[in-house]
C-alpha cells in the first residue's frame, strides 16, 4: 500500500520498497500517468540513450569501418533452381 505525504506545498508517494524492487523503479526517473481513474507509475524508457556517444567513442579509438566495395558493386544474380 502507497501514502500521500506532505512535501511543502505539494504531495509525495510514500512507496514500499518491496514493490519498487519488483518494477524495478530504484534511481530511474519516472513518468505518471492518468490511466482509467487512476496512476500509471513507470521508469522512463530511453532504449537508445547514450548511443550516439557510445559510436563517436567508438570512431575515434577505431576509425570509420573500411567499406567493401568488392560485394557493393557486385552484379546481382538469381539462382532459379535453389529450393527453400
Amino acid at each position: 500500500m502507497a501514502y500521500l505525504v506532505k512535501i511543502g506545498n505539494s504531495r509525495g508517494i510514500r512507496i514500499p520498497k518491496l514493490l519498487i524492487e519488483q518494477a524495478h523503479l530504484e534511481g530511474q526517473e519516472l513518468k505518471l500517468e492518468v490511466l482509467n481513474g487512476g496512476l500509471f507509475i513507470a521508469p522512463i524508457n530511453e532504449p537508445r540513450k547514450g548511443w550516439a556517444e557510445s559510436i563517436n567513442t567508438l570512431l575515434a579509438c577505431h576509425g570509420e569501418e573500411v567499406i567493401d566495395s568488392e560485394w557493393l558493386d557486385a552484379e546481382l544474380t538469381v539462382d532459379d533452381e535453389s529450393e527453400w
